[in-house]
């Protein structure tokens, strides 16, 4: 097996785990509790260390060997869910959720910091990865790499993992959080016997604010990744303010179960994969800069879909695209960007790229949670659950409209 190959291999895996924690983790949120800003409250844990740690994170994966770093945040996270799965087992059974606050503050509580470090780890975790990839292939391979390794992603992500994250947490809770803490520990063993050099070459004496400033002006001079970057960030905010509702839809206005919303996600999960087998053609046959634009085009009308949808097999039909386009978008930025940065600077500019394109999830979860309580004060609550699609489909247009030309223009000279 080649270096490549463990890497994908363990990449599936720990994806394989946060495919099962997509819905374990606001799915137990949602039995502790039936307050939408309550249960958004596990994902912004999640999601807001990409807010605080990017930028440490980029210095960090600039300084040290990127693999050990892998090690050291894979084994955070299988400790992290190791605590998950031990507090649900001494709170079981649990008492039923309140509207409005929390059925056990030790239970949630222990929940949130377990999610946290979660979040922490996986933010140092990816930008390393991400910056040790380039290492293992060459260049004018990589929209090939990251078109399989994503696919390979997906369908533990994705696919499989919300799948059986669901059939678990249905026939006994803590089960997938121990079983993550396993899938955790596999995934150590193998990056573990990938040979090679992954620690940067020292520039120059270490200075962190010097190392930071060099970060942010070649992101201040790169127009184009700097664009990626901000529209990346917007779309991300839509796509967490549909994330809460949708779990609230799905259980609410459909009536259906942890199995049924597993489903859902594992059968959009399909239209992911295919995005990332075929990505490279349509790169090649259409350019860069039109698979960028045509991906965004597609994010309000998507929402608009999801907004509309009125049983299962039509949402499973429209995620698919959703995840569709975002893994063609994602296969036109990332590799521009793994290209373009050199590699002594790639994990600090990694770290403020994702700053600006993940650092906003956290705004769209606390939004989507505000949005629906406020609404449901005025109309009922199953119209009020829908509220942040709607909203988030009117801020793909606006989107669209501000970024088509920009990406036209970013692209034409590549």
């Amino acid at each position: 097996m080649t270096s490549f190959q463990k890497f994908v291999l363990a990449s599936g895996l720990t994806n394989l785990a946060d495919g099962v924690a997509v819905v374990v983790w606001a799915w137990v949120a949602s039995l502790i509790s039936r307050d939408p800003l309550m249960i958004a409250l596990v994902p912004v844990a999640l999601r807001m260390p990409w807010f605080l740690c990017a930028i440490p994170a980029g210095i960090i994966a600039d300084r040290v060997d990127r693999r050990r770093l892998i090690l050291a945040m894979d084994a955070a996270r299988a400790g992290a869910f190791a605590l998950a799965a031990i507090s649900l087992w001494l709170a079981l059974p649990l008492s039923d959720a309140p509207t409005r606050g929390v059925s056990s503050v030790p239970l949630f509580l222990a929940v949130l910091i377990a999610a946290t470090i979660v979040g922490v780890a996986e933010v140092f975790r990816d930008n390393a990865a991400q910056t040790m990839l380039p290492a293992l292939v060459p260049h004018d391979r990589l929209e090939q790499a990251n078109g399989r390794l994503w696919s390979v992603e997906l369908v533990g992500n994705a696919l499989i993992g919300p799948a059986l994250g669901a059939f678990f947490i249905a026939s006994f809770i803590p089960l997938p959080f121990a079983l993550n803490a396993i899938a955790y520990g596999i995934a150590i063993v193998l990056v573990a016997q990938i040979a090679g050099q992954f620690k940067p070459p020292v520039q120059s004496a270490r200075n962190w604010r010097r190392e930071l400033a060099e970060g942010y002006a070649f992101l201040r001079d790169a127009a184009l990744i700097r664009l990626l970057a901000l529209l990346t960030g917007g779309w991300n905010l839509l796509f967490q303010m549909k994330s809460i509702a949708l779990i609230l839809i799905v259980q609410e206005n459909m009536g259906l179960g942890a199995t049924a919303f597993g489903l859902i996600l594992a059968a959009g999960a399909v239209g992911g994969i295919i995005g990332g087998q075929v990505s490279a053609a349509i790169i090649k046959t259409v350019g860069r800069g039109r698979t960028v634009q045509l991906a965004l085009a597609a994010t309000p009308i998507t929402f608009l879909w999801i907004a509309f949808s009125n049983g299962p097999i039509q949402l499973a039909a429209v995620i698919a695209v959703f995840e569709f386009t975002g893994l063609v978008w994602n296969t036109v930025s990332v590799s521009y960007r793994q290209r373009q940065i050199p590699d002594h600077l790639l994990g600090r500019v990694n770290s403020l790229y994702r700053l600006l394109a993940w650092g906003m999830m956290p705004v769209g979860l606390v939004l989507s949670g505000l949005i629906v309580r406020i609404g449901e004060t005025f109309i009922d609550r199953a119209y009020a659950l829908i509220l942040p699609i709607y909203v988030a489909a009117f801020g793909g247009l606006i989107l669209t409209i501000l970024g088509w030309r920009a990406l036209g223009r970013g692209f034409s000279g590549t």
